[in-house]
């Protein structure tokens, strides 16, 4: 029997407080993504904190097969910290804008290869990794951007690889709708081009977030678990 995953309770109530929060920082201006997480990077473990199981959770996605692993949008490694528990040998590279996040994550794992970069403008190379991973990262783009990332980390996985997305995922279309255009709402006031990274969350729903998946190429797309809001998505390259 399929297991039912809830990603919300009580969605009428959860849309309402929604729609007055819409309302409360509708004339709040956007912030940069590098320069919102530099600001708040010393509370930053504390404040991700409230994901501990999730994190413990990806740990126990990775199979004992995986050598060479993917993390995007890695910040400080809070995932890795899980997922490197006994696993000296894992190779690991991880991707993420901070440069100051990505000190603190190789302070603690210095065999991780860090790289700072935009990794929907990255080259991922072709069939190197056993896994990608992503953790609360990819809920702030568009769904055109991210279709376009899916493909290239379909291309970088190996065939059978695996996909882990972890990520905050709308409840419904009309949560989705509504943060999107209060997001473009806000760019076009302010002026700020689609290429800037702002942090300002727009969810897709899981059906659309797993519609993307599909056709980036990725088969056996499935939602397998919702741990106090991250939801994990898995997605297979199917072996040919």
């Amino acid at each position: 029997m399929e297991k039912k995953i809830l990603i919300r309770e009580n969605i009428a109530e959860y849309m309402q407080q929604l729609r007055n929060w819409t309302e409360e920082v509708k004339d709040t201006g956007l912030e940069e993504m590098a320069a919102f997480f530099r600001a708040r990077l010393d509370g930053y473990e504390e404040h991700m904190s409230l994901w501990s199981r999730a994190y413990k959770y990806m740990g126990t996605l990775v199979p004992e097969n995986v050598e060479s692993l993917l993390d995007l949008g890695c910040g400080t490694g809070l995932e890795l910290d899980e997922i490197l528990q006994g696993r000296s040998k894992l190779e690991v590279t991880g991707i993420d804008l901070s440069e100051d996040m990505l000190g603190r994550l190789s302070a603690k794992h210095p065999q991780v290869h860090t790289i700072r970069a935009d990794y929907f403008r990255y080259d991922f190379g072709k069939e190197i990794y056993d896994m990608v991973v992503s953790f609360e990262s990819l809920h702030h783009f568009k769904p055109e951007k991210k279709l376009g990332l899916y493909r290239k980390i379909y291309n970088a996985l190996k065939t059978g690889g695996i996909f882990i997305e972890a990520d905050y995922i709308a409840c419904c279309e009309d949560e989705e709708k509504l943060l999107m255009n209060l997001c473009d709402a806000k760019r076009e006031k302010e002026g700020i081009e689609e290429e800037v990274f702002v942090h300002f969350d727009t969810p897709l729903t899981a059906e659309h977030e797993m519609e993307l998946l599909e056709t980036a190429g990725f088969s056996r797309v499935e939602m397998i678990e919702c741990i106090d809001g991250a939801v994990f998505i898995r997605a297979e390259k199917e072996v040919l």
